[in-house]
């Protein structure tokens, strides 16, 4: 348990570091990336946070900085006016697609040396872990 979290610190730095490059945080990707596949319909902020990689108790002031930065658009609900829905824009659809080929690259530079076999293996383990 020791190595995995080592490793998750290791991978988070080097992360942080690459997505600093795209002046975005690891969490800012990651819901661009839930908005970019939640189409034109866009999501509600606590179906965004239900579908995060981390938690993040704070959706509703992550989304306020990605808007500012005109990455996402946010309106009411047509069918709940309590509800609010965010979309990316097209500033958004423009930078992930700009992320989307460094990143792979990123990833294969991390990840690459371990091999097709011994990820798959790794990926089964992680999982084993979450199902405990």
């Amino acid at each position: 348990m020791l190595n995995l979290a080592r490793t998750h610190e290791f991978v988070q730095q080097r992360m942080t570091e690459f997505f600093k490059l795209f002046q975005l945080t690891a969490t800012q990707y990651n819901i661009l990336r839930i908005l970019r596949g939640a189409g034109t319909d866009g999501i509600s902020c606590s179906e965004a946070a239900a579908r995060m990689v981390t938690a993040d108790s704070d959706v509703t002031r992550l989304l306020d900085r990605l808007e500012v930065r005109k990455l996402i658009v946010r309106e009411r609900s047509r069918l709940d006016r309590r509800v609010v829905m965010s979309r990316i824009s097209a500033d958004g659809l423009d930078l992930l697609g700009s992320i989307d080929k460094p990143l792979a690259g990123f990833m294969k530079m991390l990840a690459g040396r371990a091999g097709h076999e011994k990820l798959r293996q790794l990926i089964e383990i992680l999982e084993s872990i979450r199902q405990a």
